[in-house]
């Protein structure tokens, strides 16, 4: 199995001058896919889990859709129960999970279009995942010091503090600040237009007046020395000239929170929850909070408001009778 940035296995399965293999169907499935605009990471990684599907079917002899049974699917379900990784550790419930969904959507597809008369995924019982909260979110004077331990004197530096002003102002996916161009700030309204995010759905969101002031300042004094061709429409560029890679962009985020040695670790996503939490606590209605993350359930955006503790403290301490006790005690 390959480690976390490696690439998939691409042995072919099977006899590849057979159109009718599960391989082939798969190719013919992904393909669909792309024609549907599905994001290339989900095409990718739906890709990745079923070649480890179908490569375990090969191995059992079993090559087409039509051998594929419940039981079957419900026997790789215990695979990858008991499935180790190369640290001796289990697949989490989350990891068990994704790698079934894309086979259920597999089967799915080879029913509707007619290619299969029953889907054997379509009763199986998915692991059910935990609501997981944010490990770590930021306080508001955590954000500043690292946002203040940035050297800005250097055009790296005006475009770090750039990138994590934005980050924190608007509340963004990684992907969806690498993606900004030059072109997306309206200043006169205070906003920022985020093209494709999630499920590829573009959006306006405001941005506050000091992320657009660093944002101009980076854009005069730093982005010029960057752009070595004068044509490359992403707003913020590596050292290179060209646009963020997503690892690249995480290792930078990392990079300055590790720094400011605020006792906290995270990357992108960290800022994500520090921007909806902070404005919760600050008096934010989730539905607001909802359409600047671009959240498409509200539910979603309501596990911020477990984050969200501090009016919790306060209204405990003032209320909760053992502390009204230590109160009369102590007078």
């Amino acid at each position: 199995m390959p480690k976390k940035g490696q690439q998939t296995p691409r042995r072919a399965i099977g006899d590849p001058s057979d159109p009718n293999t599960l391989y082939n169907w798969m190719r013919r499935f992904l393909e669909y896919q792309r024609q549907k605009h599905f994001s290339p990471r989900t095409i990718g990684n739906r890709e990745t889990y079923l070649r480890y599907f179908i490569h375990w079917a090969d191995e059992r002899g079993l090559c087409y859709p039509q051998e594929i049974t419940k039981p079957i699917l419900e026997s790789y379900q215990r695979h990858l129960f008991m499935h180790r990784k190369t640290d001796g550790k289990p697949l989490s419930v989350r990891s068990q999970h994704g790698r079934i969904i894309p086979i259920r959507a597999l089967f799915s597809w080879l029913v509707k279009n007619n290619h299969l008369l029953s889907n054997p995924a379509s009763d199986l019982e998915l692991p059910k995942l935990d609501k997981r909260l944010p490990k770590a979110v930021f306080t508001r004077s955590e954000v500043e010091t690292i946002l203040n331990n940035i050297d800005t004197t250097a055009a790296l530096g005006m475009r770090d503090r750039a990138i994590l002003e934005m980050l924190y102002s608007t509340g963004m996916r990684r992907m969806e600040v690498i993606n900004l161009r030059w072109d997306d700030l309206d200043r006169e309204r205070g906003t920022v237009f985020i093209r494709e995010g999630k499920g590829k759905v573009d959006r306006m969101v405001p941005v506050g007046d000091r992320a657009l002031l660093w944002c101009d300042k980076y854009m005069s004094e730093a982005r010029p020395a960057f752009d070595f061709s004068g044509q490359e429409p992403a707003l913020f560029l590596t050292n290179l000239g060209e646009a963020f890679t997503p690892n690249r962009m995480s290792q930078l985020v990392r990079g300055h929170i590790k720094a400011a040695e605020v006792g906290k670790s995270g990357s992108c996503h960290l800022f994500r929850h520090t921007c909806a939490t902070l404005m919760l606590e600050n008096g934010a209605d989730t539905r607001y909070i909802q359409q600047l993350l671009g959240h498409a359930n509200l539910a979603t955006t309501q596990i911020y408001t477990q984050v969200s503790i501090r009016q919790l403290k306060q209204v405990h301490t003032l209320t909760h009778p053992a502390k009204m006790k230590v109160d009369r005690k102590e007078r």
